[in-house]
């Protein structure tokens, strides 16, 4: 009877424990409040593919819209801060091709964004030799951050 009584505490304890999810500063990993899930659906409607993650206060979506993939950035409030959609190499600024085989003799981009703030603000990034090289709308070289 006690092996019984043992198998049934042995085996709850392991259920619960798959079942948990992290806990961060009150939310549940990989989900969002109800104010930030709700401003992605107004300002990425028809998104699909979404997943979430906290950043310091804030909460980044990554997420699929017309077949491309994007991100953004909002606060807990669901204030949209930025958004990010990823593009091919070949759409960068021609001066961001140029600092960057001037600058990175031999390397290629692995990856490349287009980031929009929420002011209007474009900025362009370029993954280099893993680290992210950031540029303004106009191509000019903003500063660089390792991954």
């Amino acid at each position: 009877m006690k092996q019984y009584f043992l198998f049934i505490a042995v085996s709850l304890g392991i259920g619960s424990g798959c079942l948990a999810q992290k806990v961060d500063n009150g939310a549940k990993k990989g989900v969002a409040p109800k104010a930030v899930q709700a401003a992605l659906v107004k300002n990425f409607p028809g998104s699909s593919a979404v997943r979430w993650d906290k950043e310091d206060k804030n909460y980044e979506a990554d997420f699929k819209q017309n077949g491309k993939t994007l991100s953004a950035e909002f606060t807990g409030d669901g204030v949209l801060l930025e958004s990010e959609v990823t593009i091919k190499t070949s759409e960068l600024p021609a001066s961001v091709l140029k600092y960057v085989k001037e600058h990175y003799k031999g390397a290629t981009i692995k990856e490349a964004a287009k980031i929009t703030k929420a002011s209007g603000e474009i900025n362009y990034e370029a993954e280099v030799n893993k680290t992210d090289v950031m540029f303004d709308a106009d191509g000019k070289f903003i500063k660089e951050q390792k991954d």
